[in-house]
């Protein structure tokens, strides 16, 4: 019986299990990063290939993630105002650690630092993670949810035959632009008046040249 155990087991213990799906969210997160300098860099931001089992059991743990970052971010910003300019070490900075307004900002930015916590407890991964609270959540301020795709592959995988998909990010260079295309203007131009006389015209000059021969 299950017991409400929900899922899939994908062949793998239960630890084997949570690292193949922490593995994939911190890969998903981590094809977003500026890899203008590396030599392994993605070949589309957002986007990771696998089996379709697999992005559909990995799936809620990024929306999860996402919809994490995205509440701990607004702390972020209502912490900004109690914040400080002046670099560390500094006489300035001295002070400001010293007065109330420090404690202001503590308190404030306190849900953040522990949503970040929360995330690398999930995900397992801390660049990633400041991927997700710095590039990815601020896409989605404005989404409600659904910030994946699952999209399956024609082609299986070799070897075993595997059904294969794409898992991505919904929003930026993945989404397909629609363009509609313009009406076709049936007024009459002057060039087209003169392209229709030249037949016409060519017509008459033959006429001409037979009667006159």
């Amino acid at each position: 019986m299950r017991h409400r155990r929900k899922g899939r087991v994908l062949g793998r213990s239960p630890s084997h299990r949570k690292a193949l799906l922490k593995n994939l969210s911190a890969a998903l997160f981590l094809t977003e990063r500026d890899a203008s300098l590396d030599d392994n860099a993605p070949k589309v931001p957002g986007r990771i290939t696998t089996t379709l089992q697999k992005a559909k059991e990995v799936r809620p743990l990024i929306e999860k993630c996402i919809t994490l970052a995205k509440k701990a971010n607004a702390a972020r910003e209502a912490s900004e105002q109690f914040g400080t300019s002046a670099e560390r070490g500094t006489d300035a900075y001295k002070q400001w650690r010293a007065s109330d307004q420090w404690q202001k900002w503590a308190n404030a930015r306190a849900p953040y630092v522990n949503a970040q916590r929360r995330a690398v407890q999930l995900i397992g991964d801390r660049e990633a993670v400041a991927i997700l609270f710095d590039t990815v959540a601020p896409r989605f301020v404005d989404r409600p949810g659904g910030y994946t795709r699952i999209m399956r592959l024609a082609t299986p995988r070799l070897g075993d035959g595997g059904t294969r998909a794409i898992l991505e990010l919904v929003g930026g260079s993945n989404d397909k632009v629609k363009r509609t295309s313009s009406k076709p203007s049936f007024e009459a131009t002057p060039e087209s008046n003169e392209s229709e006389d030249a037949p016409e015209a060519a017509a008459e000059e033959k006429e001409e040249a037979a009667a006159t021969s």
